[in-house]
């Protein structure tokens, strides 16, 4: 997993990996979660993609937009 850049300082997202049709992002309590283009949707996993590229977002996205669309919980 790539470690989250976390520019803000106060984000809850420890780090994230990178799928074709998926993203699992680890939260900073050690809580994976995967989210695919089937759960999530297309334009929503787009999005957090982006957030977790930029390093900036993409925990107060996921609140906001997709809290409860993952596909699993992993860990």
């Amino acid at each position: 997993m790539e470690r989250y850049k976390n520019f803000s300082g106060t984000s809850g997202i420890a780090a994230f990996e990178i799928d074709t049709g998926s993203i699992k992002v680890q939260f900073k309590d050690g809580a994976v979660y995967l989210y695919t283009t089937q759960s999530a949707g297309t334009s929503t996993l787009e999005q957090m993609k982006q957030l977790a590229i930029s390093g900036s977002g993409l925990n107060s996205y996921i609140m906001t937009n997709a809290k409860k669309s993952y596909s699993a919980k992993l860990r």
